[in-house]
């Protein structure tokens, strides 16, 4: 949800809609929502209400400065994270550390 406000601010539905646009990660209100409430009890998210031309005003949402180096952060660990839920997934596959360290040496 970070990398998706990484931009600039968005409404929930706009949110919704790039989950739904990547295929796999479709999801519901009832589980976006919640997750932005909890994003912003933790001060990863602001929030401002912006009127809207088709219909009630929206709440936008938006990284705080503390939002931003959360995504940092796990942008920093996602490719290690990513290995080894690949080597768990490939039978007989190489070992995540072994993987890495070849592709450092090219």
């Amino acid at each position: 949800m970070l990398a998706l406000l990484r931009d600039g601010p968005k409404y929930g539905v706009e949110l919704l809609g790039a989950l739904q646009e990547t295929g796999a990660l479709a999801t519901s209100q009832g589980t976006v929502y919640p997750l932005l409430s909890r994003l912003r009890r933790d001060a990863l998210v602001a929030t401002t209400w912006r009127e809207s031309t088709s219909g009630p005003p929206r709440r936008y949402y938006e990284l705080t400065a503390t939002g931003h180096r959360a995504l940092a952060d796990f942008a920093a660990i996602w490719p290690r994270f990513r290995d080894a839920v690949d080597h768990l997934l490939t039978p007989g596959g190489p070992h995540p550390d072994t993987e890495r360290d070849s592709r450092e040496d090219r």
